[in-house]
């Protein structure tokens, strides 16, 4: 194996790099989970969490992963035979149809080309011929983590709105929660999906519900199959501040550490230099030469943008010149996407010189592997960063 020197530039979008402090917390020592200490702990952690998806409403913290936190957002509000409307934003969105359907759920799932978020006006036209109100849910991805697609929540909203129809509002913010402005509240959001190892700066392992009034009603009355992923034990047991089962405490320590750091920042700081370092990249990747898969400015994301090479490119072949000339990993291409296009992640704990050296190594990565690039579009991004 040959030796490396300095730090590896972990720039997938997701796990992130996990900032000291973080790792420091999670290190401390495990204490009784159904002690007076651990219920204080809870509380504080609670209230602290709520800022970050934009509510005053219940969450609950599951020991999973994001998939686990898809589940339980369709098991506890729907039931066998439910129709549900979903959106082919990209990757991660026709997994969360894939799931829907092995649960038992009637999928109607509106394709799309992958670089476009869910169009509000077709949501519109669905929505106005359900005269019978068959559709139970509606399922968004807000960031698409496979893209760099973000969908227009608000407008999304809206539509439903307008049509004065009853359908649930369940979105996925597994890659925005915590750098993309999110208002879970405000945007009339039943249920928000969100995990640990993306904006919150944690390792894989926590995920994420944020539940509304009224998907609270809906899942009195849903009867798909739950038992771990039930709301109400969790609920029950969160209200003395415990858990119905054994949690995942020390990455709960790293969570409300995390969050500290994030109130330290201050959100809006936060999601502005999210959005500054998505700009500073995008303004490479067009300096380069190169397209941002994104075509809709109004849907750029600001955790990660998706770089679309021409077909007579291999972008796994640049992503592995990448890493092992300057030990530097960025995501591939998923799905239709294979192949076609590289991502770079630029979210949680980053900042102004990471960005540098990171946009620096995707260039020369570029070169070497014989794509043809204008070599000012470093140029382009450090210009944007200097601006701000």
């Amino acid at each position: 194996m040959t030796a490396r020197s300095g730090r590896h530039f972990l720039q997938i979008p997701g796990p992130t790099n996990v900032p000291d402090r973080v790792l420091q917390a999670i290190a401390r020592p495990t204490i009784d989970h159904r002690g007076p200490d651990f219920a204080e702990f809870t509380f504080d952690l609670t209230t602290r969490l709520k800022p970050v998806f934009g509510t005053r409403e219940s969450i609950v913290a599951y020991p999973s992963s994001g998939t686990g936190a898809w589940e339980a957002a369709l098991v506890n509000t729907l039931s066998p035979g439910d129709r549900v409307l979903a959106f082919e934003t990209g990757h991660f969105a026709s997994l969360w149809r894939d799931m829907a359907e092995r649960l038992g759920l009637t999928v109607d799932f509106v394709p799309g080309d992958w670089r476009h978020g869910a169009d509000p006006a077709i949501l519109a036209e669905k929505l106005a011929a359900d005269t019978a109100y068959e559709i139970a849910a509606v399922m968004v991805v807000h960031n698409e983590t496979s893209t760099g697609v973000t969908s227009r929540i608000p407008e999304i909203r809206a539509a439903i709105d307008e049509a004065r129809h009853p359908a649930l509002l369940l979105v996925d913010t597994i890659s925005s929660l915590g750098s993309i402005d999110y208002r879970h509240d405000e945007w009339g959001v039943d249920v928000t999906v969100g995990c640990s190892q993306k904006g919150l700066m944690l390792p894989p392992g926590l995920g994420f519900n944020a539940i509304s009034e009224k998907a609270l009603v809906a899942a009195t009355r849903s009867r798909l199959p739950k038992s771990y992923w039930d709301w109400t034990p969790m609920l029950d047991n969160n209200e003395r501040g415990f858990y119905p089962y054994t949690p995942a405490t020390n990455l709960l320590y790293g969570l409300r550490e995390a969050l500290l750091m994030l109130e330290e920042e201050g959100l809006a700081n936060v999601f502005a230099r999210h959005r500054r370092h998505a700009a500073a990249t995008r303004a490479a990747v067009h300096g380069w030469g190169l397209e941002v898969l994104c075509v809709d400015a109004r849907e750029y994301s600001g955790s990660l943008t998706a770089v679309l090479l021409d077909e007579q490119y291999d972008a796994d072949k640049v992503r592995r010149i990448i890493l092992e000339r300057y030990d530097m990993s960025l995501g591939t291409g998923l799905g239709r996407l294979a192949g076609r296009v590289f991502r770079i992640g630029h979210l949680g704990d980053f900042n102004d010189l990471m960005l540098a050296g990171t946009l620096s190594g995707v260039q020369m990565g570029l070169e070497l592997a014989g794509v043809t690039v204008d070599p000012a579009g470093l140029q382009a991004a450090l210009a944007v960063l200097r601006a701000d």
